[in-house]
């Protein structure tokens, strides 16, 4: 969660930016115990203050970075999409953004470094899941709801099973020492979408 800025004082847009883009490098390259705020207000030139006038802790600030800058990957549009739109459309739509973006070495450095931390830095697991996994998870939800309305998707279907094999099969795939391409995550992400029923 963001503090508050102090009063008469307006957010800067560009400082936000840099600061998380800062923060995110810094914990892809370090990890959290090798990423302070001191090493991310210089790297983003700003001073520690403008930080924690927006952010209490580095794992807030690490949290709100994977959640701005990482946030298109594999979103469904949204709750007003999935509740007019076909689900196949909206798959399909999503299935090139996702293969681009998790077939590149930042987002798989992203991963490891977030699954090495689960343990480590509980704090930072559970902003992230709060911001960035949840939302997105309910939106997953959604789809498969929508998706069983209309006879694509099994009723018996556990949607939370559904998501975490979807998720798990991405996470899976990229940290392999012989991770696929965008062509091949591409066809491996239709698979996995067949195999539930959001696409045909």
């Amino acid at each position: 969660m963001t503090t508050a800025p102090g009063r008469g004082r307006p957010r800067d847009a560009a400082a936000d930016l840099a600061i998380l883009r800062a923060g995110l490098q810094l914990f892809i390259e370090r990890g959290v115990e090798g990423t302070s705020m001191e090493q991310i207000a210089k790297k983003a030139g700003v001073g520690k203050p403008t930080i924690y006038r927006r952010w209490a802790n580095k794992e807030e600030l690490i949290a709100a970075a994977m959640e701005t800058l990482v946030a298109g990957e594999a979103g469904w549009a949204s709750q007003e999409a999935i509740d007019t739109e076909s689900p196949y459309a909206l798959v399909e739509a999503a299935i090139d953004r996702a293969a681009t973006t998790v077939t590149t070495d930042q987002y798989r450095a992203l991963v490891a470094r977030v699954f090495g931390s689960a343990v480590s830095h509980p704090q930072l697991m559970a902003a992230y899941w709060e911001r960035y996994i949840l939302p997105r998870r309910r939106l997953a939800a959604g789809l498969l709801a929508r998706a069983r309305e209309l006879g694509t998707v099994s009723d018996d279907v556990d949607a939370d099973v559904a998501i975490d094999m979807m998720v798990g099969a991405v996470t899976y795939r990229v940290l392999q020492p012989d991770p696929p391409d965008v062509d091949e995550m591409r066809r491996y992400l239709r698979a996995v979408y067949r195999q539930i029923g959001l696409l045909p």
